[in-house]
């Protein structure tokens, strides 16, 4: 005869006898648990930039295991659901800031699924051998899935996204984001186990020594993988040295009517790059070998209006070098999001189109259906943005500078192939005005930081109204502006060729973790199924 698994959300057993449970009692016993998992989302919250509390995010985890572990599915869906909340809704807020909470609320109630149902999955996973490995798996797979789908997926909140300050941070370059936020993870679940393991062995007056191996393991592994990994990372110079200009020209003001002030941010940007120019000359300042614009910097296309086309040649020719400039540009009837390389001598060179185009921000999802519901929503973007093709690099004065713009720092695959195309430093245009001063700011930034270290690059963020930043390949950042204020940073940078494992292996660790998680789930699946043929006989 097979004994079955009584789950937690059932009352302990006493011989033949349940325990008869008072009606408070009953409520304390479901009310605690999606307390605790939703609080835990905001510790997970609090954990990510422009906070510097890293190491909250193991807490964290480890409440959500002791809130899922041994679950039935129905009630893990539900408390994964709370933690996703918990977690998204703050860090999001900013996504409202200027449309008004719908669209904040809308992409949350969405998000929050795949963090439900990667509770479901380590619920069902909570009771295997080793099971913060299987666990830590399906939190990978979960945010594979997010960076994918709908619409080209959002991977924002990507767990290694909160760790540019943290101990982990070398094993981006080991790899990438999955195997960084799979060591966080594990950590996480592992360091409950241990107390779990503990609390256990107080109870029976025994250690279980294969649960506690993998206990002590699942946080021992991915400390000293980390500790091993800074040997991957270092900011030496490969290639020599660039001396980088990074222009924050800023806006008259800040929100939605930022594409309204089209000239003024144009001018302001040529203004910067003028001021920066006369410092030059005057021995104060490096002359910098080039000069790279944030998104947005010219909305007027400087290949249909003469005007714009003058105003950014005299800013070259005045730095004296050429120019990254973030332009909107309609070709045979399309939009594009372009990077335009501007040479001070030939004007327009070279150009990268966007690929990673932002839903309800730069192109209009179920436009028909929206536009039925509510004509403003489709106002707000009249026109799609087109998607490009082609990974950017522009070789300015000499150097391959990769290109991801703005949102497209937030996905691994159009960071990495800049570096795979030969890359030896990266800049991520951005425009954040619409954001006014928001954390999003902060969150995209720290994304840069781990993209540093991943790939073995100098990054440089370039943005309309900050925060601008320059970055070495360690991750640490040099320079700094503030926000909506004109600036511009200025410094001599390493330059690298050679590539991590991260970037040499590409998707592969993210697809191994991905297994590992389908692994686990039909390794439970079959577990059940003998249990309940078991409990037949």
């Amino acid at each position: 005869m097979t004994a079955t698994a009584t789950s937690v959300d059932e009352p302990e057993q006493l011989g033949s006898q349940a325990l008869p449970l008072s009606r408070g009692a009953r409520w304390a016993r479901r009310l605690v648990p999606s307390a605790a998992a939703a609080l835990a989302g905001v510790l997970l919250y609090v954990s990510f930039p422009p906070r510097t509390l890293w190491w909250l995010a193991l807490p964290a985890f480890a409440v959500l295991a002791w809130t899922l572990r041994g679950r039935t599915w129905k009630r893990a869906l539900g408390l994964g659901y709370l933690f996703g909340l918990g977690f998204l809704l703050p860090l999001l807020v900013w996504t409202g800031v200027e449309v008004g909470p719908g669209p904040w609320l809308a992409l949350v109630v969405v998000e929050a699924v795949f963090v439900a149902l990667v509770g479901a999955g380590i619920a069902a996973v909570s009771k295997l051998p080793g099971w913060p490995l299987w666990a830590a798996a399906l939190w990978t797979a979960g945010e594979a899935a997010r960076a994918r789908v709908p619409f080209g997926g959002f991977p924002w909140g990507k767990i290694a996204f909160g760790q540019a300050d943290g101990v982990f941070l070398p094993l981006a370059a080991v790899g990438g984001t999955p195997v960084l936020g799979f060591a966080v993870v594990l950590c996480g679940f592992g360091l409950y186990e241990i107390v779990r393991q503990v609390i256990e062995g107080r109870r029976t007056g025994a250690v279980r020594r294969g649960a506690a191996a993998v206990a002590l393991l699942s946080v021992a592994v991915p400390i000293a993988g980390a500790f091993a990994a800074r040997s991957l990372v270092s900011d030496a110079a490969e290639d020599g040295t660039a001396t980088v200009a990074v222009i924050q020209g800023n806006v008259p003001r800040a929100g939605l009517d930022f594409n309204a002030q089209r000239r003024a941010v144009l001018d302001h940007h040529v203004r910067e790059t003028e001021r920066l120019a006369a410092e030059v000359e005057a021995g104060r300042v490096a002359r910098p070998d080039f000069v790279l614009w944030p998104e947005n910097s010219s909305d007027i296309d400087p290949f249909a209006n003469a005007d714009a086309r003058a105003v950014i040649g005299r800013a070259a020719r005045a730095i004296g070098a050429p120019i990254s400039v973030g332009g909107v540009v309609e070709r045979d009837g399309k939009l594009y999001n372009e990077q335009i390389l501007w040479d001070p001598d030939k004007g327009p060179v070279d150009t990268y189109d966007k690929r990673q185009v932002q839903p309800f921000g730069e192109y209009l999802p179920l436009r028909s259906l929206l536009g039925a519901i509510n004509e403003n929503w489709t106002s707000m973007v009249r026109q799609d943005f087109s998607r490009g093709t082609e990974p950017g690099v522009f070789t300015m004065a000499g150097t391959q500078v990769g290109l991801a713009t703005c949102y497209e720092a937030a996905f691994d695959w159009a960071v990495r192939d800049t570096v795979t195309g030969g890359a030896r430093m990266i800049s991520v245009p951005s425009n954040n005005a619409t954001f006014d001063r928001s954390e999003m700011t902060y969150q995209q930034l720290a994304m840069s930081r781990v993209r540093a270290v991943e790939h073995s690059r100098t990054v440089t963020v370039p943005v309309t109204s900050g925060v601008s930043a320059v970055i070495m390949p360690d991750g640490r950042i040099t320079q700094r502006t503030g926000m909506f204020v004109a600036d511009s940073l200025v410094q001599k940078v390493p330059l690298r060729s050679s590539q991590t494992p991260a970037t040499r292996l590409g998707i592969l660790p993210e697809m191994v973790l991905v297994a590992l998680a389908l692994g686990g789930l039909g390794w439970a699946a079959a577990s059940a199924a003998r249990t309940r043929r078991g409990g037949d006989l």
